[in-house]
This record gives structure tokens, C-alpha cells and sequence, in this order.
């Protein structure tokens, strides 16, 4: 069973969907152009049920199967939103707004999902219920959340959600994949120090906080390679450092430092915090100033359940005739909030020798599109075969 016939003759049609979703990127959960156009797709289709407003603008699609013996619900995730960066590709169907580009291939996950609905429900090959989401603000917005706490997974009775993710470098329609962690949780801290500022000729009269900002940036690097277990992966990068004094005279009163969190494991994303929180008070109590630290939890650990992930490599197997496995990321995923819901995977699609995911001369592959198309039907005529 490789790619599908119908795929091939679709192919020009879902392109095309492709290149206007990617002239007009929409950030966060203003896709409110693209959504209008997938709701508009599914009811054109005969999709059963076609949902807007979910988690803001997001929209779910229901096809029933031509039978429901089993009562399964497997659904299909695609994210909708762009970045908010300029686009240098020079292409014919470049982005037509401007200081936004689908420079991660949200316009291909969709164009791709679409396809496939478009065919589950022209053919119904399937025992049970198919649940097409699509979803806003992954990048950075945690759209997949906002999606959950609207009662996506009880609402639409899923149990099962898989998606896909391309991948430049990869090679063209192959794919990749792993059981287990992916991708890693993605959090954000701020430090903030508060000393007593004054003349730079006279340190001794002051609480130095650029003194204490490099000290404290110092002992950060300690969390990680003397904390953690070093058999797992953790991340700590400060990436600003700020104090209040744009003088070359003046020793500022107040500093801060920002920076990121990633890790592949829970544990280890409940741990740096507490060790954070401590180094940073030692270092303010050493010098003698004060220390707020405040955290912001961003998208936890992106974990493919062991079986689901099976089923996933089965449909790839069937579609491109193996699956290679696929490195740990240290990026992020917000599809991780609906693997925390339910079981599921996602896995990856081979783009070719592109530009890298977030480059200004980034684009999604349209001939992946008929390989990510087949592996959406595939899973779902293989996990819900007709009795």
C-alpha cells in the first residue's frame, strides 16, 4: 500500500491550497482567514460535523466511517499559524503580508490534512470516526492547550491523536520517528536583581548587580552538569542580560537575566527550577542584594506513546517502505499538551534539502504532500480496518 493514486491526482489541488495558505499567514490565534478557509473545505467536503471557535480559532472536523462497530475516535492534528519574520524565498507564492511567513510548514500540515479529510470522506474506508483538528498559536501561543481546555479530546470522544511535523533534511516523503520523548518541555525564567546603584568611582559604596548578574550567569551552569544525572538531557541557556544603567559612570541599582529550560524529562523540568531558585538566592545573599525569579511554563515534554507510536511506523512502513528512527530535539511542540490527553505520536516528514524550519528561506515541500496525505489515510484504514 505506498502512496496513494488518489494523492497523486489531488496533487496539484492540495499544492494549490498550500501556496494561498502561505501567501497569507496569520500569527498566534489570528487565523482567522486561514480557519474560515478549513471550515469552508470540511463543509465542501460533507464532513459530518464541521466545529469553529475551538480553543479561539481552531476548527474540527468529523467524518464517520461507514461503520462504528468498534466506537473508535482517532484524531488528526495539523497546526494553522505562521511566524512573525520576514520571508527572503523570492517565490512566486511568497507571503504577501508583511513581517509574517510560514517558515515552518504549518501551510503544508494543513494543505496535507485537508487532502486527507477530503478523502476519508469521499471514501469512508474506515470502521469508526475520524476527528480532524486544526490548531492555532503553536508557535509560542499553546494553541493545543487552549484546544484541551475547551474539551477537544471528551467533546469529539477521541482516543487516539497522531500528527506530523516535516522535516528538512530528512529525506524527501521518508519517514522518522521514536517512542518516548521527542521533543523537549520549554520553559522560561527571569531574574530579576535589585542592589544599590551609584558612581562607578565608587564601587564600595554600592551593591554591584553587573557584578552579581555575571557571578549568578556563572553558577547557572552548574544546574545542569552538576545537578542533573548526566545520562539525561537538560538545557539551561541565558540568552538576555540587562542592568538599568546605560552609562559608562554609573553602577546600576538593578539587573536582569532571562533565558530557557529544556529538558526530555519531567522529573528533570520539576528539578532545575528548585535548583535555580536556590542558586540565584545563594548568590544574592552573597553579595547582598535581592532576587525575584519567576518562571513561565511553556509546552511540557513531547512524549509518543509506545503503541500508538507502533501503529504510527505500521502506516509509515506501508507508505514509504521504512521509517527511519529519529534523533531527540531539544525544540518544542505544543502537540504535547494532547499527548498528555491521549495516547498518540507524532512523526516526522521527510522535506528534502530545504532551508531549516524558522529560516527566511524556508518552504514546505509540495512533493511531501501525497506521502503525508497517504500516511494520515493509511493510519487510520490500518488502526480502523472495516469488519
Amino acid at each position: 500500500m505506498p502512496v496513494k493514486n488518489r494523492f497523486a491526482e489531488m496533487h496539484a489541488e492540495i499544492t494549490a491550497w498550500r501556496r494561498d495558505i502561505h501567501q497569507h499567514p496569520e500569527i498566534l490565534y489570528e487565523t482567522h482567514r486561514t480557519s474560515a478557509l478549513v471550515a469552508d473545505k470540511l463543509h465542501a467536503f460533507g464532513c459530518d460535523e464541521v466545529v469553529t471557535g475551538v480553543g479561539r480559532t481552531g476548527v474540527v472536523g468529523v467524518i464517520s466511517g461507514r461503520s462504528d462497530s468498534q466506537g473508535r475516535a482517532i484524531g488528526l492534528r495539523a497546526d494553522m499559524d505562521a511566524l512573525p519574520m520576514a520571508e527572503n524565498t523570492g517565490l512566486p507564492h511568497a507571503s504577501k503580508t508583511d513581517g509574517a511567513m510560514h517558515a515552518c510548514g504549518h501551510d503544508g500540515h494543513t494543505a496535507m490534512l485537508l487532502g486527507a479529510a477530503k478523502y476519508l470522506a469521499e471514501t469512508r474506508n474506515f470502521d469508526g470516526t475520524v476527528v480532524v483538528i486544526f490548531q492555532p498559536a503553536e508557535e509560542g501561543g499553546n494553541g493545543a492547550e487552549a484546544m484541551c481546555k475547551d474539551g477537544l479530546m471528551d467533546r469529539f470522544g477521541i482516543d487516539e491523536v497522531y500528527a506530523i511535523h516535516n522535516s528538512p533534511g530528512l529525506e524527501l516523503g521518508k519517514f522518522a520517528l521514536r517512542p518516548g520523548p521527542i521533543l523537549a518541555s520549554v520553559d522560561e525564567f527571569v531574574i530579576r536583581l535589585q542592589g544599590r546603584g551609584g558612581h562607578a568611582a565608587k564601587p564600595q559604596d554600592t551593591v554591584d548587580t553587573t557584578v552579581m548578574m555575571c557571578t549568578l550567569i556563572t553558577a547557572l551552569q552548574s544546574i545542569v552538569s552538576r545537578n542533573v544525572d548526566p545520562v539525561m538531557q537538560a538545557v539551561l541557556s541565558v540568552t538576555s542580560a540587562e542592568t538599568s544603567s546605560k552609562a559608562f559612570n554609573v553602577i546600576p541599582d538593578r539587573a536582569e537575566v532571562k533565558g530557557t529550560i529544556r529538558t526530555h524529562s519531567p522529573a528533570v523540568r520539576a528539578q532545575i527550577p528548585e535548583r535555580l531558585r536556590a542558586v540565584t538566592n545563594a548568590v544574592a545573599q552573597t553579595f547582598g542584594c535581592t532576587a525575584a525569579v519567576e518562571f513561565v511554563n511553556g509546552v511540557p515534554v513531547t512524549i509518543n506513546d509506545e503503541t500508538a507510536t507502533h501503529h504510527a511506523y505500521a502506516a509509515a512502513l506501508a507508505v514509504a517502505g521504512g521509517c527511519e528512527p529519529v534523533p531527540l530535539s531539544m525544540g518544542g511542540e505544543d502537540f504535547s499538551f494532547m499527548l498528555q490527553e491521549r495516547p498518540g505520536a507524532m512523526i516526522r516528514l521527510g522535506n528534502g534539502p530545504t532551508a531549516a524550519l524558522h529560516h527566511p528561506s524556508y518552504d514546505f515541500n509540495d512533493e511531501a504532500i501525497p506521502a503525508g496525505c497517504s500516511w494520515f489515510v493509511t493510519l487510520i484504514e490500518q488502526r480502523m480496518p472495516l469488519p
